[in-house]
């Protein structure tokens, strides 16, 4: 459902800018218009100064969430940038640690006391350093 589909529903509908209007609520016993709608991309937001709820307004006129929020496209959902599992934070500190792994390692090959149970432990830091970088982008 559209802004203009509620927009018809409504009583005393004034434009008040581009995608925002404001009109009576439907809601309570509204003299003058109390109701801000506004349309962003494909959602309406209404906001009744006198305090009436989004969900009391959207029954008043016959709609529901889902009308005015509707389903994002998948598209628009994989553009969608998430939170890395663990806060940044504790990335930089497990880095700061496998860091001082290689350097040990490399000091270690250095010396050539370099044992294989090192090297493998090297390896596994060296994945987990690869695995944080592709955390922070």
């Amino acid at each position: 459902m559209t802004a203009a589909t509620i927009l018809q529903r409504l009583d005393r509908v004034r434009e008040t800018g581009p995608g925002r209007w404001i009109a009576c609520c439907p809601a309570h016993d509204d003299r003058s218009p109390t109701l801000s709608i506004r349309e962003i991309d494909d959602r309406v937001l209404l906001h009744c100064f006198a305090g009436c709820g989004a969900l009391e307004i959207l029954h008043a006129v016959g709609a529901s969430w889902a009308d005015v929020f509707p389903e994002r496209p998948a598209w628009k959902e994989q553009r969608t940038r998430k939170a890395p599992p663990v806060p940044y934070r504790d990335v930089l500190i497990a880095l700061r640690h496998e860091c001082m792994v290689v350097l040990l390692c490399a000091d270690a090959a250095l010396r050539r006391t370099l044992l294989e149970q090192d090297v493998e432990r090297l390896t596994v830091a060296v994945g987990r350093i690869e695995a944080a970088t592709r955390i922070c982008r």
